[in-house]
């Protein structure tokens, strides 16, 4: 294989590895966040009886058309309570938003439109129409259909409607088990105070946190730059995770020992190196049929970068779900990138009053200026046959998570 791959080869590349990880049920309560694998169905008429949308009185509108305007309540009803029928034309229900109608009326008028005197409603001076104000039972939904189709993610409102239909466990897409580990002797834990030559260890935290966005509760491990221990802990993370994602350790240094340790351990190394910037030493390999391993630089931008330009993009396709975060951008200043490498330039985003996103690019001082990134929302991937990039043309972008 060519020793430096394009971003699109390495991305047909990854997307050749799509995984099934399976289904699993698990009850509603647990589900925010996850990939539904199954149809739902209304397992009754939505809404399941005619009801009013407002309050009022429900009133047979036959009588309104034979002229009847004054109607004596024969009793008030609430939401919840049991239907009540009217007996005589003349009559009329009070009703309450949501309460269920009975068959003897069909018509709901208004408080506004009415006065209502010794427990007598009088319509006002206004035109009604037959069935106003009334959801009609089976007007949403009809006992039997589909009420949610698999393949999208769970959200809360997604989770109502399954409570609403009686559903207490869903069928899921099982998750990939993921294993992060950050390795480098530079690096410290999180609570330390560092030397001047140390550095904290943040990318183990920012991949654990965008995992979670997808439910992913990923272990992380952090490595010396051993070459013993390296080998060791991957070893052990091969025989126990579906996926490991790596920071460090993948560029030409002296101890830069992670891919030749990855090809000792018999995994297979599908490239290292794309023409990028930021990431270009990102490192891809397959164990069998089953683990794969996403091997990034160590600067806190590459891995950001990659992981949402190629690992995220991954996960959403083997979870069968379409991009939460692709999308395309007008440019809003000139950018020269005079390099012979794909620039993935960090962009604040906005919407225009046409709708259209918006990218203003933001800056940075190289892959390790990782504070910058909080003043922008994407990467925007600017064409590698290209130097020149002038405001107003059209880009694609990916979304942080």
């Amino acid at each position: 294989m060519m020793e430096m791959i394009t971003v699109d080869q390495a991305e047909q590349i990854i997307q050749a590895e799509i995984k099934d990880f399976g289904k699993e049920q698990i009850p509603y309560e647990s589900s925010l966040g996850r990939v539904l694998a199954e149809n739902l169905f209304a397992d009754r008429d939505l809404p399941p009886f005619n009801r009013p949308t407002v309050d009022g009185i429900a009133i047979d509108y036959n009588s309104y058309k034979q002229g009847v305007r004054s109607f004596k309540i024969r009793a008030t009803q609430a939401a919840g309570e049991a239907p009540v029928a009217i007996t005589s034309k003349e009559e009329c229900m009070e009703i309450m938003t949501g309460a269920a109608l009975d068959n003897s009326v069909d018509t709901v008028v208004r408080y506004e439109d009415l006065k209502i005197t010794g427990g007598t409603a009088i319509i006002n001076d206004i035109e009604i129409k037959k069935g106003q104000n009334v959801h009609v039972q089976g007007k949403d939904k009809k006992q039997g259909d589909i009420v949610a189709t698999a393949n999208r993610m769970i959200t809360p409102s997604l989770i109502a409607l399954a409570a609403s239909i009686g559903k207490t466990d869903l069928l899921v897409k099982k998750l990939p088990k993921v294993a992060i580990i950050t390795t480098g002797d530079e690096m410290v834990s999180i609570g330390e105070t560092p030397e001047f030559y140390q550095l904290r260890r943040s990318n183990g935290v920012m991949m654990e946190t965008v995992l979670k966005h997808y439910g992913i509760e990923a272990e992380i491990l952090h490595l010396n730059d051993d070459y013993s221990e390296i080998k060791n802990a991957l070893e052990h993370g091969l025989q126990s995770y579906d996926i490991l994602l790596m920071t460090g350790g993948v560029s030409m240094g002296k101890f830069d020992y992670v891919p030749q340790i990855l090809e000792d351990l018999g995994v297979q190394k599908l490239f290292h190196k794309i023409r990028q910037r930021p990431g270009k030493p990102f490192w891809f390999g397959a164990c069998g049929n089953q683990q794969l391993v996403f091997a990034f630089p160590g600067n806190p931008v590459s891995v950001f970068m990659c992981l949402h330009r190629y690992f995220i993009p991954w996960l959403e396709k083997s979870l069968g779900i379409p991009s939460q975060q692709q999308g395309y951008a007008v440019l809003q200043s000139d950018l020269h990138f005079p390099y012979p490498l794909q620039y993935f330039a960090q962009v604040r985003l906005s919407i225009s009053n046409t709708g259209q996103w918006l990218a203003t690019p933001v800056e940075g001082n190289g892959s390790g200026d990782f504070s910058n990134l909080i003043d922008t929302d994407a990467f925007m991937e600017l064409p590698l046959e290209k130097d020149d990039f002038k405001k107003g043309e059209v880009y694609k972008v990916w979304k942080y998570v």
